[in-house]
């Protein structure tokens, strides 16, 4: 097993969550920390583990993005007019990997990362291979025509798992989605509590 899918399932008994609500996380079976003292009990978490730890969560969420560019979301947030916070979940849920694991034309957050990466993406009818692209309110995001048959598509299309948010409007029949609107962090459909305020008071030490 790689280091990365390894990471990617360690996450969750890590921070003692089911990031993303899936029936297959090893936190259900185990849950405590990986590794040697994971069973060990843990004392009072100083506020400063608080920020790192709903840092460590939303940065997880999103596909373990990295410093750098959990950073640079957080700096573009900041210069916005309004909740820092709230601008950090916009900025988000606009990124091309994010509206396409929200359309479910995959099952994970990963998924949608390599999905995009391998040019199976086009926006507004250009292909777009970039993750981190800011997808804006009223772009069309679509499977390109030869890729719209995969299986890892037909079946996250059908996952009863998760719905569609409703500030993303899919057309599975089509493998068309529209992104309607930045949402505000009541409407994102998180399965774990998001401190964002958290992770701004973080970056604001």
């Amino acid at each position: 097993m790689s280091k990365r899918i390894e990471a990617k399932h360690k996450i969750d008994r890590r921070l003692g969550e089911n990031l993303w609500g899936r029936p297959a996380s090893p936190l259900n079976a185990r849950a405590y920390g990986p590794g040697q003292h994971g069973q060990r009990r843990k004392g009072k978490t100083s506020d400063y583990g608080l920020q790192l730890r709903a840092k460590q969560k939303l940065k997880g969420y999103y596909g373990s993005i990295t410093e750098k560019s959990f950073k640079k979301l957080y700096t573009e947030a900041a210069r916005i007019k309004g909740d820092t916070g709230e601008r950090l979940i916009g900025l988000l849920e606009s990124r091309l990997d994010a509206i396409v694991y929200r359309a479910k034309f995959v099952a994970t957050v990963f998924a949608a990362r390599q999905f995009v990466s391998h040019g199976h993406i086009l926006v507004n009818g250009k292909r777009v291979n970039i993750p981190s692209y800011q997808v804006k309110p009223g772009d069309k995001v679509e499977i390109k025509d030869k890729s719209k048959q995969l299986a890892v598509v037909l079946e996250a299309n059908q996952l009863a798992e998760r719905d569609v948010p409703e500030y993303v409007e899919a057309d599975h029949s089509k493998q068309v989605a529209t992104y309607v609107r930045v949402p505000a962090l009541a409407d994102v459909p998180y399965p774990v509590q998001m401190e964002p305020n958290l992770v701004v008071e973080f970056y604001s030490r």
